[in-house]
């Protein structure tokens, strides 16, 4: 059995490598999904040697289709959905922050004068949560132009400036490495939570709350054992 399942993950190397067999890739992982879930829970491969083993994880479409085996969960649909949802009500909780953070928030509300876009909106929602959280926006974002040193970063989405024309400027960073690219932020957001899944990664300690706020809210998972602030929060954006 196991002999056959690896017959399968060298055979979908070969299948990433042609155009337009999204199907076939689909397939494959489908089969593959047990052992490379071993492999990831027991063995804890670095994303490098991930990439090389399973490069096909490390697509949009294939971090949805993981993300719904595991959780059973559709990853971005769920995650656009509930974020639009609360949207108008974080934005409203936002103005009730004073002091540093209102500087920050009025600074990230300002996106919005050049682009209003869904997606510059939703932006704006999720770095609006993380000052709100009390945490801070560039232990998620990075700014960078051009090609700067991202071999440091543990996990992180880098971005063009907080203030670009092209919304899809943002790129996944994960163990230094490029995982995906040509995102918009909150498209970001949701894929690193489906890799973070896929990949058995821990939320980066300095983050918890937002990330929490992802799981539990924005995807409805483990919603029932949320910690004292973040129900606080859900109970705020449901009344």
């Amino acid at each position: 059995m196991e002999e056959s399942l690896e017959y399968e993950r060298v055979e979908l190397l070969s299948e990433v490598r042609k155009r337009d067999n999204c199907q076939i890739i689909s397939e494959k992982m489908a089969k593959t999904f047990s052992i490379r879930r071993q492999e990831v829970v027991n063995q804890a491969p670095k994303i490098n040697d991930l990439k090389e083993r399973w490069p096909a994880l490390f697509d949009a479409v294939q971090i949805n289709q993981e993300f719904r085996m595991i959780t059973t969960v559709n990853l971005e649909t769920t995650f656009m959905a509930k974020l639009d949802q609360y949207s108008q009500k974080i934005t409203s909780l936002l103005s009730s922050r004073g002091g540093a953070a209102k500087m920050r928030i009025q600074r990230i509300q300002n996106m919005l004068l050049e682009d209003d876009s869904v997606e510059r909106r939703r932006e704006v929602a999720i770095r609006g949560l993380v000052v709100y959280l009390r945490e801070k926006e560039e232990d998620l974002f990075k700014e960078q132009d051009g090609g700067g040193d991202i071999t440091n970063e543990v996990m992180k989405i880098v971005t063009r400036g907080a203030i670009t024309s092209d919304p899809a400027s943002a790129r996944i960073i994960l163990e230094g490495t490029e995982v995906l690219a040509d995102l918009d932020v909150p498209r970001a957001c949701a894929l690193l939570m489906g890799l973070i899944y896929a990949l058995n990664l821990s939320y980066p300690k300095e983050l918890k709350n937002t990330f929490e706020v992802f799981q539990k809210i924005f995807l409805e998972l483990d919603d029932l054992k949320s910690s004292p602030k973040v129900m606080s929060l859900k109970s705020k954006l449901l009344y």
